[in-house]
């Protein structure tokens, strides 16, 4: 039976009935096939891809082009999956016309059901804008990677009765803005719990605690294959770096000891055809 695709109002519902949404981030055709065999409710292609894939130090360097490639090798392996595309910097930040044709990008290039930023009150101007051409927009608050420099690196944000107030004055205006949904990261789980009652529209979490309308987690976290770092709120469900680098040097040892490959592994001359060729060499 083919996996339906959810809808922003099949999401509120899951809210309003409290059913938690599972979702994960995906960044290619072979993980976003598993993510909707495993029936993920959504797909974020997330800029973490910065790291995940590509090496970087953090999400600063990646691109509008890099998010794009990546948004459609994840929707070509999740046909049936509500996809998400992520904003990577500057793609929003300079002005609204290009937050608006950048988020264009991800539904007209990438098949993207919706996009996500970063950022409270300092980027409704855009959430606005971006909703009011018609597309859904998730907002995201707490720890926001693109701005860690500002934040002091990558640590909880809304610890103290101040920082939570600020917090949850970003998560009502970003609503007001014309947001569908919120990302919280890295936030305190009473925090995040008083967003979720507030808000009407669904808050979800990434290290914010049970209490959200529902969790998403980096695939290569979760997979075990991102080897960098560990943060906090993860928690591995498979070793599948270690077992990657188990499959490797045995890979290895049997090619350098003459074990690879096996007959099993050829592709022999047809019954007959090897003393002719022997033959036609001789001559």
């Amino acid at each position: 039976m083919t996996k339906k695709k959810l809808t922003r109002f099949d999401l509120q519902k899951m809210k309003e009935s409290h059913q938690k949404a599972v979702w994960i981030t995906s960044y290619d055709y072979w993980t976003a096939q598993f993510a909707e065999q495993a029936g993920m409710d959504m797909i974020l292609v997330g800029d973490s891809l910065g790291m995940c894939i590509y090496g970087y130090e953090g999400t600063i360097p990646v691109t509008m082009d890099q998010c794009i490639y990546h948004s459609e090798a994840v929707r070509r392996g999740a046909p049936n999956t509500f996809i998400i595309g992520d904003m990577p910097f500057l793609s929003y930040q300079v002005n609204i016309d290009d937050a608006v044709r950048n988020a264009g990008r991800f539904f007209k290039e990438a098949g993207a059901d919706a996009i996500k930023l970063e950022g409270g009150r300092r980027v409704c101007p855009q959430i606005r804008a971006i909703a009011d051409a018609g597309m859904l927009v998730m907002g995201h608050i707490g720890l926001t990677p693109q701005s860690s420099g500002q934040l002091g690196g990558f640590k909880a944000q809304g610890r103290t009765a101040a920082a939570a107030l600020e917090l949850i004055e970003d998560a009502r205006a970003v609503q007001k803005a014309g947001a569908f949904s919120l990302l919280v990261e890295a936030v305190p789980p009473e925090v995040c719990k008083i967003i979720r009652d507030d808000l009407t529209i669904p808050v979800y979490s990434i290290g914010a605690g049970v209490d959200a309308d529902g969790q998403v987690m980096i695939c290569s976290d979760i997979l075990g294959i991102f080897q960098a770092f560990t943060a906090k709120f993860v928690k591995k469900y498979a070793n599948l770096g270690g077992e990657t680098l188990k499959a490797m040097e045995a890979y290895a040892e049997d090619v350098r000891k003459g074990k690879f490959p096996e007959a099993q592994h050829t592709y022999n001359m047809v019954e007959g055809e090897l003393p002719k060729l022997k033959a036609a060499l001789k001559k």
